[in-house]
């Protein structure tokens, strides 16, 4: 069976919703999905970095703060450089998720770093695999309302909370979840 480690880290609950709907959606591709969730203080339990390593495909999300991934991440990113030097991530597919409070928010900033991680630890790197909805008549309950094609993008309004989340970037977060799957099924043969 094909084994995902989905690595993330979420301030307020938004950032884990929408890592629940990309388990949601890789399982329902018939992976094996693990959710690991990096705490307040920016650490991973010790048996989550074996998942990792068992894992076929990572998928790393993080809320945008600032133009970037959280410091719980970052600090998250910083403790793998000990299976960096080991490589024991290399070959395995990889791909990213961010949320943050605006539209844009400067997402894209964080997709390149989770890119960039992904790419120092010798991964393969997979994006959403989706068209964006960009006509006129599109709503933001449509799948990739955001137009991600780096990773998957979401935002959620400041003032809303986790239950009030758009159903659209929550879709876009399943199908997020299939692509990925299917992208380490066919990667691993």
């Amino acid at each position: 069976m094909t084994k995902i480690a989905i690595v993330f880290h979420s301030g307020y609950g938004h950032t884990a919703k929408v890592a629940e709907h990309v388990q949601k959606g890789a399982a329902s591709a018939g992976a094996s999905v693990d959710l690991l969730a990096i705490d307040a203080e920016g650490n991973l339990p010790d048996a989550a970095w074996e998942t990792i390593k068992a894992a076929d495909g990572v998928i790393f999300g993080s809320p945008t703060y600032m133009g970037s991934v959280s410091w719980q991440f970052k600090k998250f990113a910083d403790a793998s450089s000990k299976p960096w030097y080991a490589q024991e991530w290399k070959s395995k597919v990889a791909a990213g998720f961010s949320n943050s409070a605006s539209l844009n928010g400067d997402k894209g900033s964080t997709i390149q770093y989770l890119m960039t991680l992904a790419m120092q630890h010798k991964m393969l790197w997979t994006g959403t695999g989706m068209m964006p909805a960009s006509a006129k008549a599109n709503t933001r309950d449509d799948i990739n309302r955001l137009g991600g094609f780096s990773g998957l993008l979401s935002a959620s309004p400041a003032d809303g909370g986790v239950d009030e989340m758009i159903p659209g970037d929550l879709k876009t977060a399943e199908a997020f979840g299939v692509n990925v799957a299917e992208v380490v099924k066919s990667v691993k043969g």
